[in-house]
């Protein structure tokens, strides 16, 4: 932009920068689908540790995997989590109060708001409002975990900016008006409360639902449309992980159906699926069988952004007097991989002396070297009991990972490299779009993208011993021809060498034989 140039002088021109900071994103934040005893049912909410889970969702509970696996995911290193809570036939609690011109429900549904304790009284914090007829206070309390909400001011005049099915609705985690959109009488309720300990016909509803379907985790038809289930993660803006521990009433297994139509989603949104061993892997032969093991008739698809572990864990059970249990291990192993990246870095294999197993007693199944070494070839990650190191993650392949595909991605972190660069990039390029596609733009992609490779690069994320070895950033006319700019297309070439995991260790010893003779 030019100056106005009208006096002998100095003039000064602020200049924009051709440097665009890239930053690159979270790794190891993890979704998990499935039931619980309380909490949003319209909506993925993040959580960054089990306490807030407990207030919440309520905790752990013997019919939600779920909660198990969330559990084993915090104390194992995990820090962000987005829960989705799916719920079949569950039932919200409604409340009657006596003389009231409305009624109330729980926020969401489960037998939890059986345990609220409401009141009802005239109590007016705001002086001017004294000698309004309409005004009440409402004061609700979970006694099971001691949640209190005050609400002075109340109306029910639908003008009046306290309003109470709009204040409920935007400040409760507890109560809702029922049948918000029906009209409320204007007058002032009559003072009443209700004690769960001593209750009445006033309170009816309240289930925690059935076990939940098929349908019920990947919708279909309307599911997808209103978003339920898997579709509610699209409002959540970055997922790293996800995690779908057995859901179904008579099997402690998730279909490998159900981890196969979540795949195509996993790859749109840059995704690492964590499958879970199904329960009749009761031994080594197991996932080789062709009847039921990994690659039999409707097992799972091997894709890239999908791993497997086997065994499954066995734990303490907090809600049986820390007798132990078997639980599925994708939450323990999400937490591994989040602690991984946090202390050596997403490019280091989460597996190893290093990936230690944490509030886990036990494996289902002890697996030997040998035993190992027929599973891991076949892209199936092994849990093990190593001497001194404890119950570790021994395996970090995807599922394309067995040794006859010779697939490119192979490797669990050189996959988890890859995607970190692609969302990373995809979320910092955006400023080229619309720009005047020519060198000058193609020489601040270079400059960018050059920055935040090299960034990586000195961090470790890369094999080389210079930069030119490690990474390489193409963005001219040789990527972008004329026909690409007619058709508004830049084209930008980013390559990496990655770390790959040393799995097998070579020692080579030779013995000396010592000098014959004498003398020097």
């Amino acid at each position: 932009m030019s100056l106005n140039l009208t006096y002998p002088g100095v003039y000064i021109q602020e200049l924009r920068s051709a440097v665009r900071t890239i930053t690159g994103v979270s790794t190891s934040i993890t979704a998990f689908i499935g039931r619980a005893l309380k909490g949003p049912i319209d909506k993925a909410m993040i959580i960054h540790s089990f306490k807030e889970y407990e207030n919440i969702y309520g905790g752990l509970w013997k019919a939600s995997n779920l909660s198990y696996a969330v559990f084993h995911y915090f104390i194992n290193g995990g820090k962000d989590a987005v829960i989705v809570r799916v719920q079949h036939d569950a039932e919200t609690v409604t409340f009657e109060p006596v003389g009231s011109p409305f009624k109330l429900e729980s926020s969401n549904p489960g037998s939890w708001a059986k345990e609220l304790a409401i009141k009802i009284d005239y109590e007016v914090d705001d002086e001017k409002r004294k000698d309004d007829a309409t005004l009440f206070r409402l004061i609700v309390t979970d006694k099971k975990t001691g949640a209190k909400e005050v609400f002075p001011n109340l109306s029910t005049d639908i003008h009046k900016s306290r309003f109470i099915s709009k204040v409920l609705e935007e400040e409760s985690n507890l109560l809702r008006v029922k049948d918000p959109d029906l009209p409320i009488e204007i007058r002032q309720p009559s003072e009443w409360t209700f004690d769960p300990d001593a209750p009445s016909g006033l309170v009816t509803g309240g289930s925690d639902g059935e076990p939940l379907d098929d349908k019920d985790i990947i919708p279909v038809g309307p599911g997808i449309i209103n978003k339920t289930g898997l579709y509610l993660l699209d409002d959540v803006d970055l997922i790293n992980m996800l995690c779908i521990p057995p859901y179904k009433k008579d099997s402690n297994t998730t279909p490998f159906d159900t981890y196969n139509n979540s795949l195509s989603y996993c790859i749109e949104r840059r995704i690492i699926l964590v499958v879970d061993p199904p329960e009749n892997w009761i031994d080594k032969t197991k996932p080789l069988d062709p009847g039921i093991g990994i690659d039999a008739s409707g097992g799972i698809t091997r894709n890239k952004n999908a791993v497997i572990y086997f065994p499954r864990i066995r734990a303490p059970d907090p809600l049986d007097e820390n007798r132990l249990r078997d639980f599925v291990p994708c939450g323990a192993i999400a937490g591994v991989i989040a602690r991984t990246d946090s202390e050596r870095g997403f490019w280091k294999a989460p597996a190893g002396i290093e990936a230690t197993l944490n509030g886990i007693s036990d494996l289902t199944v002890k697996l030997t070297d040998a035993e190992n070494g027929e599973l891991n070839p076949k892209g199936i990650n092994c849990l093990r009991i190593m001497p001194a190191a404890g119950r570790i993650v021994w395996g970090a392949r995807t599922l394309r990972g067995a040794d006859r595909l010779a697939d490119e991605w192979k490797y669990l972190p050189v996959r988890r490299t890859a995607l970190y660069i692609e969302e990373s990039l995809y979320r910092g390029t955006q400023w080229v779009v619309f720009e005047p596609n020519d060198e000058p733009l193609w020489a601040q992609i270079r400059l960018n993208v050059g920055a935040f490779m090299h960034d990586l690069y000195r961090k470790g994320a890369f094999q080389g011993t210079t930069p030119k070895d490690a990474y390489l950033v193409k963005c001219d006319k040789e990527t972008t021809t004329q026909y690409d700019i007619d058709r508004g297309i830049v084209n930008i070439l980013v390559g990496f060498a990655p770390l790959k995991p040393a799995e097998f260790v070579v020692l080579q010893i030779q013995q000396l034989a010592g000098k014959s003779g004498g003398g020097d």
